[in-house]
């Protein structure tokens, strides 16, 4: 049999193979049981991490303000993860230096893990431990806002980060998984997702994405705003 499937027959992506020669064939459209199980079992994790987010809208909208009101006055976000986390957190730097639905200005956001040569040369010199905190030391001031992702709330190099950023006056907030967890309860602030891991990874794009509508929309609540050279150094 192959692949090919007419409208006279039914679609073959929503059959379960007869035997497992059918399944394991390459190209095939069938799926093992067991498979479609996993998924199944992965898709209902989805809406009870999305329900846990939900109840937190109230400061998802606030930090979406105040990330606003703060980098309109010249400061800059600093946002760092690990793995996964660090993508999404680049993806929200991404979000604000470029733009997110509408035009605006860019405003300052830097991914600490981005910078290939900094974090290899911090990782080699001084460990990777300290591969946010020294970053931190660099370019925070008062006034900024660190955000770090972490599913687990427990890397070691996050934790240390928000150490340094305490001493600097920099505002912390934190994207987890289930907590409390350390790095929920060293932040000044903190969103806890009650999910598996990856679950609450999906949903940290997500509740990204929810900060920035707020973010536009304090923007344009505010008015025209031109951000200057420097500003935030």
């Amino acid at each position: 049999m192959t692949a090919e499937w007419s409208l006279n027959r039914p679609n073959p992506l929503l059959l379960l193979p007869e035997d497992g020669d059918r399944a394991s064939r390459p190209g095939s459209t069938f799926a093992r049981p067991g498979s479609v199980a996993a998924v199944r079992s992965h898709l209902d994790n989805v809406l009870p991490a999305l329900e846990s987010l939900r109840s937190q809208s109230f400061r998802l909208a606030a930090w979406g303000e105040d990330l606003a009101r703060r980098l309109a006055c010249g400061a800059r976000l600093l946002a760092a993860g690990n793995g996964g986390s660090a993508a999404e957190a680049q993806h929200l730097t991404a979000e604000l230096v470029g733009r997110f639905d509408g035009e605006r200005v860019p405003f300052s956001a830097i991914s600490l893990h981005a910078e290939t040569s900094a974090v290899t040369a911090i990782a080699n010199d001084y460990g990777f431990e300290e591969l946010f905190a020294r970053q931190v030391r660099a370019h925070g001031r008062a006034g900024d806002v660190l955000l770090l992702l972490s599913t687990s709330g427990r890397s070691v190099n996050l934790l240390r980060a928000v150490e340094t950023a305490r001493g600097l006056g920099v505002t912390t907030w934190a994207l987890t998984g289930v907590g409390p967890n350390p790095l929920a309860l060293n932040c000044d602030e903190a969103v806890t997702i009650d999910s598996p891991a990856a679950s609450a990874q999906e949903c940290h794009l997500i509740a990204l994405h929810a900060v920035c509508r707020a973010f536009d929309a304090e923007i344009l609540r505010q008015g025209p705003v031109e951000t200057s050279p420097g500003a935030g150094s």
